[in-house]
């Protein structure tokens, strides 16, 4: 069986058309990531965009190249296909989750095409078409429907929305996202924003509002509280924050605190991904699939999974329409929608990487 040859990280910048808010203290002005190559002793090689998230996993350029150093020679002269070796040097070293994710996901390309096969002819699609969203970040209404027009000429017909820290000034930017795109569908993220005292008031104005859906709208510690908030059946809740990794969606899916679970594979990797995937259909639980702010191949590489077996909701696949750029010829979408037949047509172009390349 052929084993890791080489492990490169290769840092890259894609600028983006206007600035990305979120959270409390989150702004993205450009997609500063790393393309991880990782090369096995039969010359297969398999990629994988690593994004890192300073204010979210504490991750920077600066700590996923010093992770890369530390657990590179660790995972030399592995087989590829020992899982179980590889599984247990990635969890040896807790945290840096998007560089962890990012070794998996270019260990199962290497693998794929070890195997003369494509990641798209591994994961066999359980649906064939997919739903895309859009998230709309932090902004005034006019850069707020600019941004929203824009996707939305390019197909996109669900957005998500930034909400909880002025309930009237939410309710005044969804009005007018349904005013100007009144066939458009709406959820939100309120990013842990609202207290218990204050969280079923907004949900039952969000919902008359016409929202689909909020993710995590209470701080991840106050777990009773949420646990009553998704009791009270107002909105469907999503988890994101609370559902990090395999072990957090275990604690989760134990004290029943949401209906829908959002996938970030750029944070799981496809192998802890597919056991949370596995897990949430246990529960009877929904599921959707986020692309992390990625650029197209990322985005690629994401959507695979949400086209597995138990992803049901719209999936966030469309952040790379805001960069100026990209090294991957992501489908256009139709009406909506996302399709197998036409994202098994994208492939890597390493002339194209090599203008956003920085060394």
């Amino acid at each position: 069986m052929p084993s890791i040859k080489r492990i490169t990280p290769r840092p890259f910048r894609l600028p983006l058309r206007g600035t990305l808010r979120w959270g409390r203290a989150s702004e993205l002005a450009a997609l500063e990531h790393v393309l991880l190559e990782v090369e096995l002793s039969d010359g297969s090689v398999g990629r994988a965009e690593i994004p890192p998230r300073p204010t979210i996993y504490g991750e920077t350029l600066g700590t996923v190249l010093a992770a890369l150093d530390y657990l590179s020679p660790q995972l030399m002269g592995l087989e590829v296909e020992d899982t179980e070796a590889i599984q247990k040097v990635l969890d040896n070293f807790p945290g840096n989750l998007t560089t962890k994710a990012g070794l998996d996901i270019a260990l199962w390309e290497a693998w794929t095409q070890s195997e003369n096969q494509e990641l798209w002819q591994v994961f066999a699609p359980n649906h064939p078409r997919v739903q895309v969203s859009y998230i709309l970040g932090i902004a005034d209404k006019a850069e707020m429907l600019a941004d929203a027009r824009a996707v939305y000429q390019a197909g996109v017909r669900v957005l998500k929305v930034k909400v909880g820290r002025d309930l009237e000034g939410d309710l005044a930017r969804i009005a007018a996202l349904k005013a100007h795109f009144p066939d458009v569908d709406l959820y939100a993220d309120a990013n842990e924003t609202l207290s218990p005292q204050e969280a079923e008031e907004y949900l039952h104005r969000w919902a008359g509002a016409g929202l689909l859906y909020v993710e995590e709208p209470l701080p991840i510690a106050e777990v009773l509280a949420r646990k009553r908030l998704h009791k009270a059946a107002i909105l469907p809740l999503i988890a994101d924050d609370s559902a990090f990794t395999l072990r957090d969606l275990w604690r989760e899916a134990q004290l029943d605190t949401y209906d829908i679970l959002n996938l970030k594979p750029a944070r799981t990797g496809y192998t802890q991904t597919l056991q949370m995937l596995a897990l949430n259909r246990a529960e009877g639980k929904k599921a959707m699939v986020g692309s992390q702010a990625l650029s197209s191949f990322g985005a690629y590489q994401t959507a695979l999974m949400a086209f597995q077996e138990g992803v049901t909701e719209p999936c966030e696949l469309a952040f790379h329409l805001k960069a100026e750029g990209g090294f991957c010829n992501f489908p256009p979408l139709k009406d909506g929608w996302l399709y197998w037949e036409d994202l098994a047509q994208c492939h890597f172009d390493p002339q194209a990487f090599e203008s956003y390349a920085l060394s």
